[in-house]
């Protein structure tokens, strides 16, 4: 927590003033995180400042609202193609990242607990940048990090903005930006490491070297073989612990053929409802989608079936919720890899005839490949 405070008054982040009359001061908290590494033992154990941007009004304290987030099929595309090609892969971490968006708004906030000020008790925060919490830090880190990147002759892709590419006679280099995790992609290490080191200079940098492990996904290289597999097993057993199902037993597929779910089977009566009201069933819903989103296409159907009721599910629909949790822990060291000597893009997609029994509505269903493993 002091280590923090000193990055906020080095940044010069506010300073303190009379509160305006009519004003109200948002508040702010400490978040306390541990961060885990690849083999899901904690690593760091982080603390962050965040303001209370709940309380915030949109029109007064702030405009518009945007976050950095590359595509995760952007990521596996690029993944693909360093894979093939034998690019290097760098994985940089941006320091108080927030805290390099500069505000436009007047937003006052009270002062953080345990480091009020004696003798200015009743002084408040006049914010001069952005921290973690408001409505618009995300919006205001990705404009100072777009006019940054493009300065140094970046250009952003018009379809994804959080990759840009920079292109020199035979040097190639692509940037992922994820909030304020970025990866490099390119095929010259001497022009990466130019980057990296211009970087640091605009932004405090953490550099992580050789990306192995990115938004919860282990990446396992071979080289030699031009092969890349990413992996979701810590995340999955995360997830099995997290809703007491490591000790279930496991399961063949993810979902049970003949089953056919439709919303006249939701409950009835108030006992009903309030049983399930107690099942976690939104929450593992979610979890199981990101991993269908990163490594997983295998469960994509399965999760698309039990996501559809999750404003009434039944028991029925909690037991194929747990069905596919039981198919991945038998699963879990399933990965999605690329490889191969050509960038070959191959697509498949398949239908069924009217299986909706609610809306008689067909389900359709596609995989596109790169490097013969799936990008989307």
């Amino acid at each position: 927590m002091n280590q923090k405070m000193k990055s906020m008054y080095s940044n010069k982040v506010w300073e303190l003033v009379e509160a305006p009359n009519g004003v109200k001061p948002i508040g702010c908290k400490w978040i306390y995180k541990r961060k885990r590494g690849v083999d899901g033992r904690v690593e760091t154990f982080k603390v962050r400042l965040v303001a209370k941007g709940f309380t915030q009004k949109e029109g007064i304290d702030y405009e518009e609202t945007f976050s950095s987030v590359a595509m995760l099929k952007s990521i596996r595309i690029l993944l693909s193609i360093a894979a093939v090609l034998d690019y290097e892969i760098w994985q940089i971490d941006v320091k108080t990242a927030f805290l390099n968006g500069h505000l436009e708004e007047n937003i006052y906030m009270q002062q953080p607990y345990g480091f009020i000020q004696k003798g200015q008790e009743h002084m408040v925060c006049k914010l001069k940048r952005s921290i973690y919490g408001l409505k618009q830090a995300s919006r205001l880190l990705n404009i100072r990090f777009d006019q940054a990147i493009k300065s140094f002759g970046f250009i952003q892709n018009i379809d994804e903005p959080c990759v840009y590419k920079k292109i020199q006679e035979k040097s190639v280099a692509f940037l992922i930006l994820y909030v304020d995790d970025i990866l490099l992609i390119g095929n010259d290490i001497g022009v990466l490491t130019t980057i990296k080191s211009w970087l640091a200079k605009q932004f405090d940098m953490k550099d992580l070297g050789e990306a192995s492990y990115i938004l919860g996904i282990k990446l396992l290289r071979d080289r030699k073989n031009k092969t890349l597999a990413l992996s979701q097993a810590v995340y999955i057993d995360k997830i099995l612990a997290r809703f007491s199902m490591e000790n279930s037993k496991t399961g063949l597929l993810s979902f049970r053929h003949g089953i056919a779910f439709s919303k006249d089977q939701s409950p009835k009566t108030s006992e009903e409802i309030e049983r399930m009201r107690r099942v976690p069933y939104v929450e593992v819903v979610g979890s199981l989608m990101y991993a269908m989103l990163c490594t997983r296409p295998d469960i994509c159907f399965a999760v698309g079936i039990v996501s559809r009721y999750q404003s009434n599910p039944v028991p029925e629909y909690w037991t194929a919720v747990k069905h596919i949790m039981k198919y991945l822990k038998r699963t879990k060291n399933y990965m999605l890899v690329y490889s191969g000597d050509e960038l070959i893009l191959v697509g498949y997609t398949d239908s069924d005839f009217m299986s909706d029994k609610d809306s008689r509505k067909s389900t359709s269903g596609y995989v596109f490949t790169l490097g013969s493993g799936a990008i989307s």
